[in-house]
């Protein structure tokens, strides 16, 4: 996506779109949503996913799930319905939310909507704005693991690691609700 808007990687890619002149901004983020739309046709569920909502939808009472993302709405819709169809969602924010992350505000938005103190959320993703918005919330933090994310395992706003989403599961029968104090 930075190769596309000719942006080096130390650059947000939402702060840049709207640093542009408003008569730019659009062509911007139609080459996003290009490459966005592309790899939702090649989209593959994380590891554990079936295994992670077949669990939730068990607990009783249900567990409030929502969607924070900065992606725009096609690839989220093309996510639920094909791999989620029967797992309810509410809020979804997108892209569109503003200020996206890493800032805390849709979080908090969520919190709010779900009337919990953002403490007893839990924010689960694969990149650093998901951790520093978590963090910055005061939710706790789950970092779902991978080879391209190595160096945020260990990083001030990770709570805690996990590989696989199903391995949520036994963390979650486990007890972790909250932040993890260092």
């Amino acid at each position: 996506m930075r190769n596309a808007l000719g942006i080096d990687k130390s650059i947000d890619i939402l702060d840049h779109i709207y640093s542009l002149p408003v008569s730019e901004q659009e062509a911007a983020h139609e080459k996003i949503r290009a490459i966005e739309r592309e790899a939702m046709l090649t989209q593959v569920p994380q590891p554990g996913l079936q295994t992670l909502f077949t669990y939730l939808s068990t607990l009783t009472p249900t567990l409030p799930l929502a969607i924070l993302t900065r992606n725009h709405p096609p690839p989220v819709h093309h996510l639920l319905t094909t791999h989620l169809p029967q797992t309810p969602f509410s809020p979804i924010i997108t892209r569109e939310f503003r200020p996206p992350k890493p800032h805390p505000a849709g979080i908090l938005h969520i919190a709010k909507e779900w009337n919990v103190d953002p403490k007893d959320t839990i924010m689960v993703g694969d990149s650093i704005d998901d951790m520093k918005a978590g963090f910055a919330a005061g939710a706790a933090t789950v970092l779902l693991g991978n080879s391209v994310n190595e160096e945020l395992w260990e990083h001030e706003c990770t709570d805690l690691v996990v590989k696989r989403l199903d391995e949520l599961v036994e963390v979650l029968k486990g007890g972790f609700v909250g932040r993890v104090e260092r």
